[in-house]
């Protein structure tokens, strides 16, 4: 059984994959603190994790599967997560595993943060 945080974080993940910006927009509070992972710095506000996510797609094709859920001690959930990434023709550019850790705030997401490794 899965709890309503992890519900929510497989939810924005499928959303992800399928490039379906609007759901996963809705599952983020107002004023998100995103990582600008391939650019590099944070992006605040769902205007701006839009539009980065906008940038990153024309340029790469990136595909995030989950395979751990853990809640940690301060609260946070640390999500083990599978990435590979590709040219917008298919190429393989990378292949990996990272840890996306969330701040969860009144059922949405409030922060992400990029880890290297599993949690």
């Amino acid at each position: 059984m899965t709890t309503p945080s992890e519900d929510l974080l497989r939810r924005a993940y499928v959303a992800f994959n399928a490039r379906d910006v609007d759901t996963i927009l809705a599952l983020m509070a107002a004023d998100v603190d995103w990582p600008n992972a391939f650019e590099g710095g944070r992006v605040l506000g769902r205007d701006l994790v839009r539009a980065y996510w906008a940038r990153q797609f024309e340029q790469i094709d990136p595909e995030v599967t989950p395979t751990a859920f853990a809640e940690l001690a301060d609260g946070r959930i640390a999500v083990d997560v599978h990435q590979v990434v590709r040219t917008p023709d298919g190429e393989l550019i990378s292949e990996g595993d990272v840890v996306h850790v969330y701040v969860l705030a009144d059922g949405l997401v409030q922060r992400m943060d990029v880890q290297d490794g599993p949690a």
